[in-house]
């Protein structure tokens, strides 16, 4: 359980990691520039916790496929960017493919 704990966390700091790209704008804004790098390297270190239960293709999926999915919302909700059909069908392919390899696993380990 600990292992699925360390991976929750390692989707937040790399949002955290990605909030702070978009704050940095392009390095000329330090603090977020710091971060950015702070939040990222807490996030690996996470998640290479979180690979000593969780199969590789499990986590780096699930790691990748929701924080994308937050940052998507993120930008959405915090910085105004538009809603678009193609948009909102993106984030729920990147979901149902993220439920279907943890499916895949499951189905397969029976």
């Amino acid at each position: 359980m600990i292992h699925w704990l360390f991976l929750a966390a390692a989707i937040l700091l790399e949002v955290a990691g990605t909030v702070s790209m978009k704050l940095s704008e392009g390095f000329t804004r330090l603090l977020p520039s710091i971060l950015l790098f702070v939040f990222y390297a807490a996030s690996f270190t996470a998640l290479t916790f979180s690979l000593k239960r969780i199969d590789l293709s499990i986590a780096y999926t699930v790691w990748a496929g929701v924080g994308t999915a937050l940052i998507a919302l993120v930008g959405i909700l915090y910085f105004r960017e538009p809603v678009t059909m193609m948009k909102t069908m993106s984030i729920c392919l990147i979901i149902m493919g993220v439920v279907g390899l943890s499916l895949d696993k499951t189905v397969t380990s029976v």
